[in-house]
């Protein structure tokens, strides 16, 4: 049963036609926490994230926020709030007044809508800009001022459609660290659509794994990154050689992963291809059966002695840093 703030999808599914894109899911968000839904394209996270805001009708079964039943309400009306992919901010408006639209719409006062929308833009730190057009302010101030418009229907759960996708590498890792810090100010829940490993990694308290409709796997995300579940989920998290042995299909770690000359004791290899990434090296060998594993070697070991294509080497990991897949 939810309890207050808890958000919980029921066997929730959305078909297009045909065509299923979500299929029956059930999960319960913790509250005031920090989540991403992560999948490839076409996994069904951002259908999932646009019924539990109310901008897709559920198919099937059920979306319960703090024990009600919101499935069929509108979105004004859910206590949950989204932050587009395109920010969708109203040209000819200036930044508080984007900001203070929802309250406009309901009818509030200008006096307290503005009141209101100067608490929201000075929270992310845009005070300074409030009389100025979307067009000249930058992709990550336009970002904040979506922020602050989502946030001053004061929702308890803000849902973010892969936020960070428009901005450039540098600016996405600052806003990255600026998420967090608000979620965490705030206390309320923030569910963050995103097909990118470190951006899940970076910011979520859980990662949803999501493939092909249905939840892969889900947990706090060090025990998705270092106890994948599945084959699939090792292989989308990165990191991770997926081996099959007698015993099974196997995951290891690309740092767990040791290189020496061909010796006894050590699974005969051969590199494939080297790729320098900084602080390490990375390793691509081929082993038998036609499987490749992936070494990540600190910069500074590699380079005492390197190896290059066409090197015959021996792999070797200590045993209990294998992971059994179950699928």
């Amino acid at each position: 049963m939810s309890t207050k703030h808890d958000l919980e999808l029921l066997s929730v599914t959305k078909r297009y036609g045909s065509t299923v894109a979500v299929d029956a899911i059930n999960h319960k968000f913790q509250p005031a926490t920090y989540t991403c839904l992560l999948g490839p394209s076409g996994c069904g996270k951002s259908s999932t994230l646009r019924m539990i805001a109310g901008h897709e009708s559920v198919t099937e079964g059920s979306i319960l926020l703090s024990g009600r039943d919101v499935s069929a309400l509108p979105p004004a009306n859910r206590g949950t709030a989204m932050m587009f992919q395109n920010y969708a901010l109203f040209p000819h408006l200036s930044v508080r007044d984007n900001v203070a639209f929802s309250l406009k719409m309901k009818g509030v006062d200008t006096k307290e809508r503005y009141a209101t929308a100067n608490e929201m833009l000075e929270l992310v730190d845009l005070t300074d800009l409030a009389d100025r057009l979307p067009e000249q302010l930058s992709g990550g101030q336009q970002q904040r001022v979506a922020l602050a418009r989502a946030l001053i229907t004061r929702p308890e759960v803000l849902l973010l459609d892969e936020p960070l996708s428009a901005l450039d590498p540098f600016l996405r890792i600052r806003m990255r660290g600026e998420l967090k810090k608000l979620q965490k100010e705030l206390g309320i829940s923030f569910i963050h659509v995103t097909h990118g490993q470190d951006e899940a990694l970076a910011l979520a308290d859980e990662i949803v794994v999501m493939n092909d409709a249905v939840i892969e796997q889900a947990g706090a995300a060090r025990d998705v990154f270092n106890a994948p579940k599945t084959r699939f989920v090792a292989q989308f998290m990165g990191g991770h050689n997926v081996i099959a042995l007698p015993e099974g299909h196997f995951a290891i770690r690309t740092d767990a992963v040791a290189i020496t000359a061909p010796t006894k004791g050590t699974m005969d290899a051969q590199v494939t291809a080297v790729e320098y990434q900084g602080t390490h090296v990375s390793l691509l060998s081929r082993i038998a059966g036609d499987q490749e594993v992936t070494a990540l070697v600190p910069e500074a070991q590699y380079f005492t002695t390197p190896h290059h294509p066409g090197d015959q080497i021996g792999l070797h990991w200590d045993a209990t840093n294998l992971h059994q897949l179950t699928a």
